[in-house]
């Protein structure tokens, strides 16, 4: 028995669903995506009905204290000292498609029926057919879904002005010298918004000489002072191979190390700092940032999304001329950063 138009929408329907909402983290199939779970885990909603991403911050105060005696006189401070920050949103798209021809040459067959005749006495096998069909374009387009995103989040927009801006738009290489204005404020004027960036970090001398570990040490302490704390450290095959060397040249193996159920350990444990785990993100290889570490703050930098806009599922009506069968989900948000100060960005030669 054929398959009805309205059951390929339910089992398509009922795909997506399984596909999408399966916890909150995102699926991290193939390559690790650290900053994008990172990143998800932490966002927040606004209402729509804005055109821009809006958030306040503060850089000096006016007020202060005076002595005074007898009947001096006294003087009133006005603080006028709120800035706001801005940053755009934008609307994401992901969609797949399949064709009558695509699935009669899988052995399913359908009716036009509208009204959903048939549904009883569909047979089984058409439907698993079906659902093998699609388990591979939603399983590509989850996959493909997240790709996207975290390599959006790892940009800086300009590849392309309809998507979000991501890290790299405010953890900049040159907060001091690039352009002025970093989301809406002037960068320049105030000292305060800007990242901190320490690149070309020599390493030509010996390991044992832990010149990274000494810079991270006094920079752990600048992204502190304001009331930073980092908590995400994403590294670059290279640094990270670079950490470990500096680690090994202390020795740290141990007497269990050297010892464990009789076997020798060559290994170094996973590297630390203060705490923070440093993890190794693929796709800084992937897009030339292996020699380079991010230490981040995930309480100043999240995504905002519309309410009601994350991952919403559209299932657009096929078309009276062509065969074809569409679904979609569409994101609406930004990625913002309320305090750069808190986030840094470091390099090796």
């Amino acid at each position: 028995m054929p398959l009805t138009v309205q059951e390929i929408e339910n089992a398509t329907n009922a795909g997506i669903a399984y596909h999408f909402q399966r916890g909150n983290v995102k699926s991290q199939s193939l390559q690790n995506k650290p900053l994008l779970k990172a990143l998800r885990a932490k966002q927040k909603t606004f209402p729509g009905g804005v055109s821009i991403i809006t958030r306040r911050v503060k850089f000096a105060y006016t007020t202060t204290i005076m002595g005074f005696e007898g009947d001096d006189v006294v003087s009133y401070a006005n603080p006028t000292n709120i800035r706001t920050c801005n940053y755009p949103w934008k609307m994401i798209h992901a969609g797949i498609s399949f064709t009558k021809d695509e699935l009669l040459k899988n052995g399913i067959t359908i009716s036009d029926s509208l009204d959903g005749t048939g549904d009883r006495s569909t047979a089984r096998a058409e439907l698993i057919r079906l659902a093998n069909v699609l388990e591979d374009k939603l399983d590509d387009m989850e996959e493909g879904w997240n790709r996207g995103f975290n390599l959006m989040f790892w940009l800086d927009g300009t590849q392309d002005p309809k998507v979000v801006p991501g890290i790299r738009s405010f953890v900049v290489d040159a907060p001091t010298t690039s352009t002025a204005v970093v989301g809406g404020v002037d960068q320049i004027a105030n000292p305060l918004w800007q990242n901190r960036s320490v690149l070309g970090i020599n390493t030509s001398g010996l390991p044992g000489d832990q010149l990274v570990v000494q810079k991270l040490q006094n920079e752990m302490r600048q992204l502190r002072r304001y009331g930073g704390n980092p908590n995400l450290a994403l590294c670059g095959s290279a640094f990270l191979d670079w950490m470990e060397q500096e680690l090994r040249a202390k020795g740290n193996y141990t007497l269990e190390g050297w010892a464990n159920r009789g076997k020798i350990d060559a290994s170094v444990a996973d590297v630390e700092f203060k705490g923070i785990s440093f993890e190794y993100d693929p796709t800084m290889d992937d897009i030339g940032l292996t020699k380079r570490l991010f230490l981040l703050d995930t309480r100043t930098i999240y995504p905002m999304v519309i309410d009601g806009e994350d991952e919403q599922k559209h299932a657009p009506a096929r078309p009276e001329n062509r065969y074809v069968f569409y679904r979609a989900m569409t994101w609406a948000g930004g990625l913002v950063c309320d305090q750069r100060n808190a986030n840094g960005v470091y390099s090796i030669l």
